[in-house]
C-alpha cells in the first residue's frame, strides 16, 4: 500500500502563507471537506491508529466523495501513514455499507480547505490550507505519495523543502490529529 508522506503545521501567517501559495501556484481551489470517521464498536480500528473515513468534498463546481482507510502510522516524526482511497459514486451507500459491515460512526466533522496542487522536484505535491470550525488556527498540511517505507525518507524531504519554501519551520510543526482535537473541544463542552 501506498504511503501518504505529509506533514502538517501550525500556520502563524495565514495571510503571509496563503499569498506564496497564491504566487506560487496561482489560486487555489476552496473546499468544504465532510468527515466522517468509523470505528468497530469495541474502538479497536482508531485503538490500532488505523482510520476508516466517508469524506465528501464540496467545491465550487461539484461534489465527490472519497472512501479512505489509513493504516498504522509508519513514521512517528511525520505521523505518515500506509493510504488506500477511491472515489465513491454514492455517498449515501457508502454509509450504507460501512454501516452494514458493522462499523460505528465515531466522529463526524468539516474542514474547510485551500487546496494548491503542484509538482516540485518530479513529485505531485497538495498542499491545503485548513480550518476546522471547532479548532483554534489555521493549518497547512503538505502531502505526496510515497511507493512504500524505503522511499518515504526522500518524499518527506520533497515536503520539508516545499514547507520551508513558503516560510514554515520545523518548530510550526504538528503531528496531532484533527480527530483528537475535535474530540477534546466536545468533550470539554460536556
Amino acid at each position: 500500500m501506498a504511503i501518504e508522506a505529509e506533514l502538517k503545521a501550525v500556520v502563524r501567517d495565514p495571510e503571509g502563507v496563503l499569498q506564496r501559495l497564491e504566487d506560487a501556484h496561482g489560486p487555489g481551489r476552496a473546499e468544504v471537506y465532510r468527515d466522517t470517521y468509523y470505528d468497530a464498536p469495541d474502538g479497536s480500528l482508531m485503538g490500532a491508529d488505523r482510520e476508516l473515513r466517508i469524506r465528501t468534498v464540496h467545491g465550487p463546481d461539484s461534489t465527490r466523495t472519497v472512501l479512505t482507510y489509513k493504516g498504522a502510522r509508519v513514521d512517528e516524526a511525520s505521523g505518515s501513514k500506509p493510504e488506500a482511497e477511491t472515489g465513491v459514486e454514492d455517498a449515501d451507500a457508502a454509509h450504507e455499507i460501512v454501516r452494514g459491515l458493522g462499523f460505528v460512526e465515531r466522529l463526524a466533522f468539516e474542514k474547510r480547505c485551500r487546496n494548491y496542487a503542484f509538482t516540485a522536484d518530479g513529485r505531485d505535491l497538495l498542499a491545503t490550507l485548513v480550518r476546522v470550525p471547532e479548532i483554534d488556527g489555521t493549518f497547512l498540511e503538505v502531502e505526496t505519495v510515497a511507493a512504500d517505507e524505503a522511499g518515504l525518507p526522500a518524499a518527506l524531504a520533497v515536503v520539508r523543502t516545499v514547507l520551508a519554501g513558503l516560510g514554515i519551520g520545523g518548530d510550526d510543526l504538528t503531528t496531532g490529529q484533527y480527530t483528537d482535537a475535535v474530540t477534546a473541544v466536545r468533550g470539554s463542552r460536556t
